[in-house]
C-alpha cells in the first residue's frame, strides 16, 4: 500500500540503446551555444611553437629531466603500484618532499599525483561541516570542486578584493574559517594581494590556502613561488598548494606547510589516501627539474620577461593585453567564436596558443592566453606577434 501523496514510479518503455539519449540532446545544446571541446592529439615533432602548454622553463623536454624519467622508470618501474600508505611512497616520493619543503621554506611537503588531487585534498581536509570558506570567485576549477565536496558553508567574493573577504569572514556563521585563493590566476595571469590577504585572515581567525601552480618556477627569488615572495612560506597559518607540471616540466601535485597540517592530510585526505602515488618516473623528473631550477635561478627572471616582451609588443599592436604577473598573457578576443577561430590559423601558421572562453572564464571574456617559457628565442617573440596580428578578426584591437 503506498502512502496518501506518494508517487508511485513506473518504469519507463525504453530499450538499452535509449538510456543515454538525454547525453545527444545535451550535446547538441552545447554545439549550438559554441562549447564544443575536441581533443587535438599533437605530435613528438617540435617544430610548431607552443604558447599554450605551461612548460613555463622548458624543462619537459630538458635531457636531464627527461633522462631522469627513464632512468626511474627503469629502476622503480612504470608505475608506483598503489596507495602511497600502502606500496605506492618510494625514496623518490620522500627525498622529493624533502627538496620542495627546503626550496620553497616551507615546514613539510607532500606529494599527490597531480594538482587537482593535491587541491581536493587541501580544502577538504582543512575544512568540514563546521567550517566556512572565503574563496576569491575566480579561483580554479579543482579548487571550487574542494569547495563542492567540504559540506562547509562557502562564500565567493569579489576578485582580489581584501575589504570583501575580511566582511565575509567577519559575518560567518562557522567558528573555523579557510580562506582559498590562487596566487597567479589562471586565465588572466594577474596576480591576488596575498600580503593583504593574510592580514585580513589574521584579524578574522582563518587559515589562508593559496594554488601557487602558476608562481612556483616563476616568481620568488629564484622561482620559489609567490607565497615565498609573499614572506608567508613558513607561516604557521598558510597552506600552499602546487602542480609539478607546469614550471617543472614534470606531473603531480604537492601540499606544503606546516607539519601538522601535512600529517592531518596523510591522515584524512581522501584524494591522497585512496589514489595510487605519483609514478616513479615523474616524481624523479620532478626532483631533476628542481635541482635544475636551483642551477639556474635565472630562469625565473628569463620567463618574466619574456612574458612582459609578449605582453609589451602585443599592445603595442593594439591589442587589449593584461599586464602579466608571472608568465601568462591574456589577449581579448571580440566574441567566443572569434576566439576560436583566431586561435585555429595561428594553429595554422605554426603558433600554437590558448583559447578560452565562457563557461571556462568566470569573467565571461573571451580570448587568447598565451605562455610565456624561459627558453623563447627573440626569432620566437617575433613569429608569435606576426602571426597573432596576422590571424587577428576584426575588432580585436582596442
Amino acid at each position: 500500500m503506498n502512502a496518501p501523496g506518494s508517487v508511485v514510479r513506473t518504469a519507463p518503455a525504453s530499450s538499452p540503446e535509449q538510456v543515454f539519449d538525454w547525453l545527444d540532446e545535451e550535446a547538441a545544446k552545447r554545439a549550438e551555444a559554441g562549447l564544443v571541446r575536441r581533443l587535438r592529439p599533437r605530435t613528438a615533432d617540435v617544430g610548431e611553437l607552443d604558447l599554450a602548454g605551461n612548460d613555463y622553463l622548458g624543462l619537459a623536454r630538458d635531457k636531464r629531466v627527461a633522462g631522469a624519467t627513464a632512468a626511474a622508470a627503469l629502476r622503480w618501474g612504470a608505475g608506483s603500484t598503489g596507495s602511497r600508505l600502502v606500496t605506492g611512497s618510494t625514496e623518490l616520493h620522500a627525498e622529493l618532499e624533502h627538496e620542495l619543503a627546503r626550496f620553497t621554506g616551507a615546514q613539510a611537503a607532500l606529494v599527490f599525483s597531480s594538482g587537482f588531487t593535491a587541491n581536493l585534498g587541501a580544502v577538504t581536509a582543512l575544512s568540514g561541516a563546521e567550517s566556512a570558506i572565503v574563496t576569491d570567485k575566480y579561483i580554479h576549477a579543482s579548487l571550487i570542486e574542494g569547495c563542492r565536496l567540504s559540506r562547509a558553508e562557502v562564500a565567493a567574493v569579489a576578485h582580489a578584493d581584501p575589504a570583501a573577504v575580511r566582511h565575509a569572514l567577519a559575518t560567518r556563521r562557522r567558528n573555523r574559517a579557510l580562506m582559498v585563493t590562487d596566487s597567479v590566476f589562471s586565465v588572466d595571469g594577474d596576480l591576488a594581494p596575498l600580503p593583504e590577504l593574510a592580514a585580513a585572515c589574521r584579524e578574522q581567525g582563518a587559515a589562508l590556502l593559496v594554488d601557487d601552480a602558476h608562481g612556483i618556477g616563476v616568481l620568488g627569488e629564484g622561482g620559489r613561488g609567490a607565497v615565498h615572495e609573499a614572506g608567508l612560506a613558513d607561516a604557521p597559518d598558510v597552506v600552499t598548494t602546487i602542480t609539478l607540471s607546469k614550471a617543472l616540466g614534470a606531473q603531480g601535485g604537492a601540499v606544503l606547510g606546516p607539519r601538522r597540517v601535512i600529517r592531518h592530510l596523510v591522515d584524512t585526505a581522501r584524494s591522497f589516501i585512496f589514489d595510487t602515488g605519483l609514478a616513479p618516473g615523474s616524481a624523479a623528473a620532478a626532483l631533476t627539474a628542481l635541482g635544475v631550477l636551483r642551477a639556474e635561478p635565472e630562469l625565473a627572471t628569463t620567463v618574466r620577461e619574456a612574458a612582459g616582451n609578449l605582453a609589451e609588443r602585443l599592445g603595442a599592436a593594439g591589442f587589449v593585453v593584461g599586464a602579466p604577473a608571472a608568465a601568462v598573457v591574456s589577449v581579448r578576443a571580440p566574441t567566443p567564436e572569434d576566439a576560436v577561430g583566431w586561435a585555429a590559423r595561428c594553429a595554422e601558421l605554426g603558433v600554437r596558443v590558448g583559447c578560452f572562453r565562457p563557461p571556462s572564464v568566470p569573467d565571461g571574456i573571451s580570448r587568447l592566453r598565451l605562455t610565456a617559457r624561459a627558453d623563447l628565442t627573440e626569432s620566437d617573440l617575433d613569429k608569435a606577434v606576426g602571426v597573432i596580428t596576422e590571424t587577428a578578426p576584426e575588432r580585436a584591437r582596442g
